[in-house]
C-alpha cells in the first residue's frame, strides 16, 4: 500500500473516489505555541520533532495535574468516610455536595486524557479486527442514551467485509466520537444510522444525522481542536476521532446531506494481505 493518508474528493452521498496524498502537519496552531515557549522556531522543527515537542510537554503537564488531582481524589474518599459518622441529616446534606467534586475531579481527569491526546495517538496495538462488531458494540453502547432523547441509532453493514488491521480500542473511541456528536447535533426526535461498505481499498465508516447540518463556514474547522457549535460539546471529540484515523493511514471528512443533516466518514485501508484477497 503507497505510503500517505487515504482522502477523497467528497461530492455527493455515495459517490467516494479514494486516492494518496502525504501526511500534513496537523499539529501546527497548538505546537507553534508550546515551541516558542521553548525558545524554538517551529518552523523548522520536523514534524516528527514536532510530535515529540508536543507529546513531552503535554505529557510533564498532565503529570503536574494529575497529582494533585490524585491528592483531592483520596481526601474526598476520607471525607466520605467520615460521613458515615454524622447524623442522618447532616449526612443526606453533606452527601450530595461531595458527589459533585468527585464529579468535577474526575471531569478534570477525563479533560487532561483528551488534552494529551492532542499530541497524537500512541503507538497503535493493532490487530485484525471485523467492522461489524466494532459497529454493533458502539451503538449497543449508546442506544440506551439515543433512545433516552427519542433518537433512533440504527446500523448498516455490507455484508462480509473484509478484516482491517486496526487498534479496536481506538477505532471503537473514534466511532464513539461520531455517534455522540450526531446526538448533540440532533438533540431530540431524530435518527442517527453507522453504516460501514467496503470502496476500493478501503473501509468506509459513516454516521448520518438528521440534525441542522454544518454551517457551510464552519466546515473547514469542524476537526479543529476545541471548535465546537454545541452548547454541550467540548470541541475536542471530532479533532480526537481525526487524530485516531490519521494515525491508521486512513481519512475523515464532514459534509451536509443533500437531504438535510451531516455525514461523517472515515475511510479505513485495508490491510495489503486483505486487499488482495479481495
Amino acid at each position: 500500500m503507497p505510503g500517505g493518508s487515504l482522502t477523497q474528493p467528497f461530492s455527493g452521498e455515495g459517490n467516494w473516489k479514494l486516492a494518496w496524498r502525504k501526511p500534513f502537519p496537523i499539529f501546527q496552531p497548538v505546537e507553534s505555541i508550546l515551541a516558542k515557549a521553548l525558545g524554538q522556531d517551529s518552523g523548522q522543527l520536523a514534524v516528527a520533532e514536532k510530535r515529540d515537542l508536543l507529546e513531552r510537554l503535554m505529557a510533564r503537564l498532565a503529570h503536574e495535574i494529575r497529582n494533585p488531582l490524585s491528592s483531592l481524589d483520596i481526601h474526598v474518599q476520607l471525607l466520605e468516610e467520615d460521613l458515615g459518622g454524622l447524623v442522618p441529616a447532616m449526612r443526606g446534606q453533606l452527601s450530595p455536595r461531595l458527589e459533585i467534586i468527585r464529579g468535577e475531579l474526575h471531569r478534570l481527569e477525563s479533560i487532561v486524557d483528551n488534552f494529551l491526546r492532542l499530541g497524537g495517538p500512541s503507538e497503535l496495538d493493532v490487530e485484525p479486527v471485523e467492522v461489524v462488531k466494532i459497529v454493533n458494540h458502539v451503538c449497543d453502547l449508546l442506544r440506551p442514551e439515543a433512545a433516552a432523547r427519542a433518537i433512533v441509532l440504527a446500523t448498516r453493514v455490507e455484508p462480509a467485509l473484509p478484516l482491517i488491521l486496526a487498534d479496536p480500542v481506538r477505532l471503537t473511541q473514534a466511532l464513539i466520537n461520531l455517534v455522540i456528536n450526531a446526538m448533540q447535533a440532533v438533540e431530540r426526535n431524530g435518527h442517527i444510522e453507522v453504516s460501514a461498505d467496503l470502496v476500493e481499498a478501503a473501509v468506509l465508516l459513516k454516521v448520518t444525522d438528521t440534525g441542522p447540518g454544518i454551517p457551510q463556514e464552519k466546515l473547514a474547522s469542524i476537526f479543529d481542536p476545541y471548535f465546537t457549535t454545541k452548547a454541550e460539546g467540548n470541541g475536542l471529540g471530532l479533532w480526537i476521532a481525526q487524530q485516531i484515523v490519521t494515525a491508521h493511514g486512513g481519512s475523515i471528512q464532514a459534509q451536509n446531506g443533500t437531504s438535510g443533516g451531516a455525514i461523517f466518514a472515515m475511510a479505513l485501508p485495508i490491510h495489503r494481505e486483505q486487499a488482495s484477497r479481495g
